[in-house]
């Protein structure tokens, strides 16, 4: 159990739904996380074949990609380039993993040649089909580099918005988040959880965390995701947690099926 839940990944269908966007309108969000330098298949194929299949809008890369102690970056440069070659939107927010990296500037460099969309501590807008999304992203805020002011700078609100923030813990630290969206990782979902107890510990929140993985609900309408990841950091296992990445699937609504 433990082999396959560390080794064989899925895909976590998650669903939500806004007024913000039109009524017809479905975004397809790809969510991949915590990969912590790790490969599946031969050269990631298993991973790839996934995105494609996914047929995603964009695809976002929620931190710890690499881990603290990586020395080599082939693997997860030939991941990316594989990424992107798929779909050519590709955002990126860092982790604790690459701030701890003593290559991180490396790293990031590596990344941007690549064409991955770094976003520190900024935003952008998507544009798909009439409707207009903002995504922001800030850098590792369990580290302390995140700046929420310059992250959300010139944000538009009445747009969709949705903020990458490597940790979860980023709910607790503000109290105002102008985000219908926030998704997350760095939990690994407690990376081994028991039946009835959940996750048994998670970084920054100790034994047993609230913040543990899944749909949480910190505003009105306002919601955090978080992705337990495909990877492991600390010990080389996860038990009742399998690998993952998620596809978080945003449909417009009207005000009318909202009632």
């Amino acid at each position: 159990k433990a082999y396959f839940d560390t080794n064989v990944f899925k895909v976590n269908n998650v669903q939500f739904e806004s007024l913000k966007l039109p009524s017809d309108f479905e975004l397809r969000v790809l969510q991949i996380s915590d990969v912590h330098n790790k490969v599946f298949g031969d050269n990631n194929e298993k991973l790839i074949n996934m995105v494609e299949e996914s047929n995603a809008d964009f695809i976002v890369l929620t931190g710890d990609l690499i881990d603290r102690s990586t020395d080599s970056f082939r693997d997860v440069f030939l991941l990316v380039e594989e990424i992107k070659r798929v779909n050519q939107d590709v955002f990126f927010v860092t982790g604790n993993h690459e701030w701890e990296n003593k290559r991180i500037e490396e790293f990031l460099v590596g990344l941007k040649e690549r064409g991955i969309t770094i976003l520190s501590n900024e935003n952008t807008q998507i544009r798909i089909d009439g409707a207009v999304i903002n995504l922001v992203g800030i850098d590792n805020e369990s580290t302390n580099h995140e700046n929420m002011k310059l992250a959300f700078e010139k944000v538009d609100s009445d747009h969709y918005t949705i903020l990458l923030s490597h940790s979860p813990g980023v709910v607790l630290k503000y109290d105002d988040i102008y985000a219908d969206l926030i998704l997350s990782g760095h939990t690994h979902g407690g990376q081994v959880r028991f039946p009835l107890i959940g996750a048994v510990i998670a970084p920054d929140q100790g034994f047993f965390p609230e913040l543990d993985k899944g749909v949480f609900e910190f505003g009105e309408e306002q919601y955090l995701y978080i992705d337990s990841g495909l990877g492991t950091s600390i010990a080389p296992v996860r038990f009742l947690n399998q690998s993952q990445v998620s596809l978080i699937v945003i449909n417009g609504v009207s005000k009318k099926i909202q009632s």
